[in-house]
């Protein structure tokens, strides 16, 4: 709870020191003490009451003088009025007129820029004072006084004073608080509402506790807007709100009536009442007795916020003030006015005037920063960041910094620098070497500014040769992650050249050591590291900084890092590197260079001819299965290198030499078919015959050849039907007898073979009947296959028939169906429905 500690010096002026330091409770309200020219008065004098205007304070005495004093404390005016007590100020609404009256009797009503003035003497104690809220208007120039009664006073139209009593005979009038058109008053019976619009008095509320003095715990009015009066009064407090009555209920009722919406008990006296929102603020008066001791005596007052219920109240907040001498007040010595402007609270005692107000966004930092809460500190600081008034937004992170540092939280510690330094180079620089100093330069390494602000290069540097001699990972994922242009370039690859020379296959410097070549434009030397590491990115270096000349000797690496990819680029880019100079670079190589012509040769037939005779040693060694695909669409392969390359290798497919025979046939005719004659073994092709006898059907050695060599592999009479009519050909008797003999051996042949099939087929008939013939096993296991009971009876005395086909299936003969067309032919019916289709067997068992 906040205290104000009594003696306090005029400059300090803090008093929300904590009684419990530890408490995770964030208080709702601030408290400061009035100074400057209070002080001063308050040494001399006691304060007696107050009242609060937006724009000054105006302050009573026990020795008859009233203060204006600035929101500061500071006087601006001062008025002698009487020398006994001050007992109440009432102000307007506009703070331009004032209403005072004392102990002694005396009431005076001024205006404080005007000559305008109200002055009497009364033979009583005045208690209270109140000036119509509209007092400055013309229309409205009333105010009410109170001692043993109430009287209103009203100017008429001729400027004189006109007085009326309100009410008077239940004792001293010890409270009066005027709202618009209502006037709330207190005397020792109860409290009244006055609607001065009607002149009628609309309610009476007793006091509760009639034992304790209304003089010693005075009632404590307040209006929390133009119809809710809020009552304290000893240990009670009413919530009461002014309603309309319904016009059909009125009669010769008030035309408003007075409504109890809560009505609570409190543990201490009340002192004062002021409206926060929806809930209340009470100053309480407290005794305690410690030990019980017969003896009580008087603690320090508390201020609590409380949320009214309608029969209790829920404590919010509660503070205890040491206001100065409180050992020595009474409950009626304590004052609450609050200022509905501002939210201001002022706890009046005589010696000490205390302003309490609703903590803001800076005080909820203050406090979240003393709770060492840093981080909902900063976000807070964010958040209100235009309006935020003590705090430096960085200021609160360094501390949040500082803190997270000291738990050795590094990591959560380097995050927030980026938040919390921003732009500031010489804050992030202090930053980085306190985090070298405690050997945690790692965690800072990947929140450094990296755009538009950046650090001295050698900072960049100082955190890389930190990564270097303890983690080549981090190393290199710094290398990729920061911009080359924040830190000398070549003072890091001096560096990592030196690590190499201790590990020289190390994959992660060599890698990184070609990025660093790569971004100083050394692209010649990251090339070699990353052919050599077989680097995914080689394609990439190359295609990107257009270096094909620095790759004509390196082919080879290239294709044997990735075939596919090296053949493509290569090709993609022959205005870069030819295709002579891609042949001669493989020439060591043929399995690679097969690869690129083969792709060449797909993309166009003939843009690699003048290496088409060298590509079908190639073919027939790496790709035989392409080897007739490309023959067939080359053009540019000459027959001697295949025939050549057909001698030299004997086991070649034999499609390969029809092919070749067929495709050439046409530029080489003679040489052509004696390869068909001589060489092909499967000589029954139809369509490459079609392709001789065209071929040859205008030519008679060509015809005499065929007729002599076609043999039974074609039908002759296809031949000579397509001979001309007087074409004369060499030996064509002898050819025509040739191919007779022939066919006399063909009719031999085929009759021979008739009787030799003949004889086979009698002999196995032969053999079937006689296998048919045979008895048939018949016992207790076999079954009817129509009716699927015991093929034989179980009385074998009885006479009964079976039928056995020689199929084997069995049947009662009662079960079998009736004889088929033939007279006498029975067959099975099961396998004769397996001949005719599913389901017919069992139709021909139901006939």
């Amino acid at each position: 709870m906040a205290e104000v500690e009594e003696g306090r010096k005029p400059s300090e002026e803090s008093t929300d020191e904590s009684e419990e330091e530890d408490s995770e409770e964030e208080p709702k309200l601030k408290y400061e003490r009035l100074f400057n020219g209070v002080t001063e008065i308050l040494q001399k004098d006691a304060a007696s009451c107050m009242t609060v205007h937006d724009k000054f304070l105006a302050l009573g005495t026990h020795f008859g003088k009233v203060f204006l004093l600035d929101i500061q404390g500071n006087v601006t005016q001062r008025f002698e009025i009487s020398s006994v007590k001050i007992n109440q100020i009432s102000l307007d609404e506009s703070g331009e007129h004032v209403g005072i009256c004392s102990e002694d009797g005396k009431v005076q009503v001024f205006g404080l820029y005007t000559r305008e003035g109200f002055h009497e003497n009364f033979d009583c104690p005045i208690k209270v004072v109140a000036l119509h809220p509209q007092f400055t208007k013309s229309n409205y120039k009333q105010f009410v006084t109170g001692g043993n009664k109430l009287l209103l006073y009203e100017k008429n139209w001729l400027n004189r004073w006109k007085t009326s009593v309100l009410h008077e005979g239940e004792g001293s009038i010890t409270n009066v608080q005027w709202r618009a058109n209502l006037i709330a008053w207190a005397n020792n019976v109860g409290v009244k509402i006055y609607d001065i619009s009607t002149k009628q008095r609309i309610t009476n509320v007793l006091r509760d506790n009639v034992s304790l003095r209304p003089d010693m715990y005075p009632c404590s009015l307040c209006w929390k807007d133009n119809t809710t009066l809020i009552v304290g009064w000893g240990t009670s407090i009413k919530i009461c709100v002014v309603k309309e009555r319904n016009p059909t209920e009125m009669r010769d009722l008030p035309s408003r009536y007075v409504e109890i919406v809560s009505a609570f008990e409190t543990e201490f006296f009340i002192s004062g009442l002021a409206p926060l929102a929806d809930q209340l603020v009470a100053l309480y008066f407290v005794k305690e007795n410690p030990d019980h001791m017969d003896e009580e005596f008087c603690a320090r007052p508390r201020l609590d916020i409380i949320q009214p219920l309608p029969e209790s109240c829920e404590e919010i907040s509660s503070d205890a003030l040491t206001v100065r001498n409180f050992k020595d007040n009474e409950c009626r010595d304590y004052r609450l006015v609050h200022s509905e402007g501002e939210s201001l609270f002022y706890i009046i005692s005589p010696k000490d005037i205390v302003v309490a107000k609703e903590r803001d966004q800076d005080d909820h930092i203050d406090w979240l920063l003393a709770k060492k809460k840093y981080e909902e500190a900063l976000m807070a600081a964010e958040i209100s960041f235009k309006n935020i008034k003590r705090h430096d937004v960085q200021k609160i992170g360094m501390s949040y910094i500082n803190h997270l540092v000291e738990k050795g939280d590094y990591d959560s510690a380097a995050r927030k620098c980026q938040k919390v330094l921003g732009k500031n180079m010489e804050l992030w620089e202090n930053e980085v070497y306190r985090f070298k100093t405690i050997g945690q330069l790692k965690a800072i390494s990947q929140y450094l500014p990296r755009g538009d602000l950046r650090l001295r290069p050698a900072i960049y540097e100082m955190i890389l040769h930190e990564f270097l001699r303890t983690d080549y990972e981090g190393f290199a994922t710094l290398i990729r992650e920061w911009p080359g242009e924040l830190y000398n370039n070549n003072a890091i690859v001096q560096a990592v050249t030196d690590h190499l020379k201790r590990d020289p296959t190390n994959s992660t410097l060599l890698t990184t050591l070609a990025e660093l070549y790569t971004y100083d434009q050394r692209y010649d030397r990251a090339l070699e590291i990353y052919l050599r590491l077989r680097h995914k990115d080689v394609y990439q270096l190359i295609h990107k900084h257009n270096l094909f000349s620095s790759i004509e000797d390196k082919i080879v690496l290239l294709m044997d890092f990735d075939r596919e990819k090296a053949v493509d680029m290569l090709l993609d880019n022959e205005d870069k590197i030819s295709t002579d100079r891609v042949v001669e670079e493989l020439a060591d190589r043929p399995e690679l260079l097969h690869v690129y012509l083969h792709k060449l040769f797909k993309r166009d037939h003939h843009k690699g001819q003048k290496y088409h005779e060298r590509q079908i040693g190639l073919y027939a060694e790496y790709d035989r299965p392409n080897l007739l695909p490309f023959l067939r669409d080359s053009t540019h392969c000459p027959l001697e290198k295949v025939q050549f390359f057909t001698f030299l290798n004997p086991n070649t497919h034999p499609n390969f030499l029809k092919f070749v025979s067929r495709g050439t046939l046409w530029r080489r005719p003679s040489s052509s078919l004696q390869m068909i004659m001589e060489e092909l073994e499967d000589q029954d092709d139809g369509e490459l015959w079609e392709d001789l006898i065209s071929y040859s059907i205008d030519k008679p050695p060509f015809i005499t050849g065929l007729l002599n060599n076609i043999g039974t592999h074609v039908d002759p009479i296809l031949l000579i039907h397509r001979i001309k009519e007087g074409m004369e050909i060499p030996n064509l008797r002898d050819s025509l007898v040739k191919i007779l003999q022939d066919y006399n051996l063909q009719i031999l042949l085929r009759e021979g073979c008739k009787k030799i099939l003949v004889a086979d087929s009698l002999s196995l008939l032969q053999k079937m009947h006689r296998t048919q013939m045979r008895g048939v096993r018949v016992d207790e296991e076999n079954i009817c296959e129509s009716c699927h009971a015991t093929i034989l009876p179980s009385d074998m005395a009885k006479p009964f028939g079976v039928v056995v086909f020689h199929c084997r299936h069995m049947f009662h003969k009662e079960c079998l169906p009736s004889p088929g067309t033939i007279p006498g032919v029975q067959f099975c019916n099961i396998c004769s429905a397996k001949r005719r289709g599913p389901g017919s067997g069992i139709l021909e068992m139901k006939k």
